[in-house]
């Protein structure tokens, strides 16, 4: 059978995509037995992709160059309804195809293609010789492997924007809110581009007492009087929760009376996120990427 767990994840894509990027980000050394492997990070987009095809017990891997010849035959018969990528058009969309999943080399497609569904819309192809039959099946393998197995994704060049440019701007939009020695050797502290423009973008909120900086805090008003104020680990419209320079927990119930007045440092990269532009962008990563 034909990835064995991927019928699942596709159920909750989303979710497995998400394990893997934990995965990339979190994984250091991958261990097979005693033998050390290459740091994910360090890994080519090849030894990536079949990393990520054992994590997520992808199966078979599709043939290529079996795909490469079914490409034109696929896109002059089947392209119309499924799809240029078989993601579908007229037709359903074969990704999710339980025909497609349950096989792995065209051991069951084949056949199925030759009988087609003629009830359903779906024309027999019986006189196509098995050879190309096997060469489509690998194609549409192919477009699922696209979209499961995000491990071989190479990222291009993003260092593409103007170093002075962004140097202008971080003087005029970040320096207000930062200080001037926060960007020293920035580029350093990211082991790609990539990174770092994730990083300035979308800094990570901090949750825990390690970085003060990046933390939400909060005052508290007390409609009997008094202020409570610390770093919040918790907020709803119910309750607030925070933890203060003591470290001492206070779980405060937002009764009428109770007044939070919240203080979130990451709110301004939130903000720019709406209006920020593309070559801004570019030209920003430019100039930090050569502070290192």
């Amino acid at each position: 059978m034909r990835y064995p767990i991927f019928c699942t994840v596709l159920a909750g894509i989303s979710a497995a995509l998400a394990g893997i990027a934990v995965a990339q980000e979190a994984q250091t050394e991958i261990q097979n037995g005693a033998q050390q492997q290459t740091p994910y990070q360090k890994m080519t987009p090849e030894q990536r992709a079949a990393a990520t095809r054992t994590f997520l017990g992808l199966g078979a891997e599709p043939d290529r160059a079996a795909a490469a010849r079914g490409e034109p035959l696929y896109i002059q018969s089947c392209a119309f309804c499924h799809g240029q990528q078989a993601r579908g058009a007229t037709g359903s969309s074969l990704i999710t195809s339980d025909e497609v999943l349950h096989d792995d080399h065209g051991e069951h497609l084949v056949a199925f293609l030759r009988k087609g569904r003629p009830e359903k819309g779906m024309p027999a192809f019986a006189t196509m010789p098995d050879d190309q039959l096997r060469d489509i099946t690998e194609f549409v393998h192919l477009q699922v492997e696209a979209i499961a197995n995000r491990g071989g994704y190479h990222v291009l060049n993003i260092l593409v924007g103007v170093e002075e440019k962004g140097r202008q701007y971080v003087s005029a939009r970040c320096i207000p809110c930062h200080a001037p020695g926060s960007f020293a050797h920035i580029a350093s502290r990211f082991r790609s581009p990539e990174q770092l423009q994730k990083g300035w973008i979308s800094p990570p909120q901090s949750t825990g007492p390690e970085d003060r900086m990046r933390a939400i805090t909060a005052a508290v008003e007390m409609p009997e009087g008094g202020t409570i104020a610390g770093r919040v680990t918790e907020v709803s419209d119910f309750r607030i929760t925070l933890v203060d320079r003591d470290g001492q927990t206070h779980r405060i119930d937002r009764r009428p009376g109770v007044k939070v007045r919240m203080n979130d440092p990451i709110a301004a990269h939130q903000q720019m996120i709406m209006t920020l532009a593309n070559d801004d962008m570019h030209n920003v990563t430019a100039y930090l990427e050569t502070l290192k």
